[in-house]
């Protein structure tokens, strides 16, 4: 679990570096390259131990952590263990929001199993 933490906070890093000197472009471009990989036996880890990781290592940040960092974080750590993980990019007009999370086999993972209800879906990558 301290490994998988680990790499869960790197990834917040990476994610946070490349919203402050790159573009949101750059961060779409690496999730839609981005494949899973193919995890040797036993290193398959679960889906929800992924995601509470990625939740522990938010609250450990140095600073707020914002919805797209989280779910690009979590579906590269996701892909990492061979998941096929999809983030989602949606809005709602009245009054106007948009937020990030992440899905797997067209489950919800990192938030509540309605957002699809909440917001229209605008991109997934």
């Amino acid at each position: 679990m301290n490994m998988l933490l680990l790499e869960s906070y790197l990834f917040l890093v990476r994610i946070d570096l490349m919203m402050r000197f790159r573009s949101f472009e750059s961060i779409h471009r690496l999730l839609r390259t981005r494949k899973a990989t193919q995890c040797r036996p036993g290193k398959h880890l679960g889906v929800e131990l992924i995601c509470q990781s990625v939740d522990l290592a938010c609250v450990l940040y140095v600073k707020p952590v914002l919805c797209l960092q989280r779910s690009a974080a979590a579906v590269l750590l996701l892909r990492r263990y061979g998941w096929e993980a999809q983030m989602f990019i949606g809005a709602q007009l009245v009054p106007f929001k948009s937020h990030a999370w992440v899905e797997v086999d067209g489950q919800v993972v990192n938030d509540k199993p309605y957002m699809h209800e909440i917001y229209s879906v605008l991109d997934r990558c």
